[in-house]
């Protein structure tokens, strides 16, 4: 990574008052909730109403903007920014429009423990900062840039904002991770068990910053050893939404796996037939709180398969424990970044 402009640190109450900044900032559009039944904002009750949209019973038109000033309430949600609900085919959709910086503030402390080291913060400022700008760049004509979920990025809003992720974001603000003068697909997970997996070995697609690279320091993580107990009489129904008609499992074994040491092919053996399941369509059929990561051994206990692994998440990009690990070493977050980042530059996105 190279480092073309280091932001100058800001004061914390910079951010905290800049309110005539925040209206002439780059903005994200964040969706909030999605589907056909009636949503709450501001207690208000938002509702389908024929071609349009009721509020609390009152036909408001295709699109409705919270009225007042944030933050706003959806759900359980309280947020910053502007919310509108609109209609989106035979739904509706929740929106929240919100300054970019202010974006951040709620989404670090959903993403990653406040009580970090200050260099770890920062380096995941820039990350989230990096990876919504990316998905902005690349949002089409789908209405919204980012979900508020795993999907993308977990938004907290104003309930997970404290000091630290505001100093963290304050203190890198503007600052962007860039190939080739775009901002990155800036992908990070939790820990990685030792050795990152590489954007072609998780999703087929080659991206020269997103390499394969050793990390050092993660045994604090709770993920670096894990054991998942799974009857085998659990399985069956797991994998038949897959279309693996297997019948009763009655083994398991990894046939195949990739250069970082994932699991890329498993073999299943059942009463009816055998077949095989890529690792990550495994870890989706069973679910990514069981099958932490597809860094795993299979190992067969009678009635029951016992997956015994290590990290948590896809592997690709920034390790989350491993920065952390690197920042109580000493290292900035511009040497984090360039760790995780190999051949990026970082920049000032203000100065474009």
């Amino acid at each position: 990574m190279r480092l073309a402009h280091r932001a100058a640190p800001l004061l914390l109450g910079s951010l905290l008052c800049a309110g005539a900044l925040e209206a002439a900032a780059t903005e994200v559009r964040v969706l909030l909730a999605e589907g056909s039944g009636p949503q709450r904002v501001d207690g208000a009750r938002v509702a389908l109403a024929g071609e349009g949209l009721a509020v609390n019973g009152r036909p408001v038109g295709p699109r409705w903007r919270a009225p007042g000033r944030s933050p706003h309430r959806v759900g359980e949600l309280q947020v910053r920014g502007d919310v509108v609900v609109e209609r989106a085919g035979r739904g509706l959709r929740v929106v929240n429009r919100i300054p970019l910086e202010t974006y951040l503030s709620g989404t670090l402390g959903s993403e990653i423990y406040s009580s970090w080291s200050p260099a770890a913060l920062r380096a995941q400022a820039v990350v989230s900062r990096t990876y919504a700008l990316y998905q902005r760049a690349t949002a089409g004509e789908r209405g919204f840039d980012l979900e508020a979920d795993t999907s993308h990025q977990v938004y907290g809003g104003v309930g997970v904002e404290n000091d630290p992720v505001r100093r963290a974001v304050a203190e890198t603000r503007s600052e962007v991770l860039t190939w080739q003068g775009e901002p990155i697909l800036a992908a990070f997970h939790s820990a990685s068990g030792g050795r990152t997996a590489s954007a072609e070995e998780v999703w087929g697609r080659p991206l020269p910053y997103l390499r394969s690279v050793p990390v050092k320091g993660e045994e604090k993580s709770p993920d670096t050893y894990w054991r998942a107990h799974v009857p085998k009489s659990r399985l069956g129904p797991a994998l038949a939404p897959l279309g693996l008609a297997l019948g009763s499992i009655r083994g398991a074994r990894v046939v195949e796996r990739s250069p970082s040491g994932r699991v890329l092919g498993v073999e299943l053996l059942g009463s009816r037939d055998a077949g095989r399941l890529q690792g990550r369509d495994l870890r989706d059929a069973l679910g990514a709180e069981i099958l932490r990561s597809t860094m795993f051994e299979i190992r067969d206990r009678g009635d029951a398969l016992v997956f015994v692994g290590s990290g948590h998440g896809h592997g690709v990009g920034m390790s989350q424990w491993g920065a952390q690990a690197m920042a109580e070493r000493g290292a900035s977050h511009e040497e984090i970044l360039a760790a995780f980042y190999p051949g990026t530059e970082l920049v000032r996105w203000s100065e474009r």
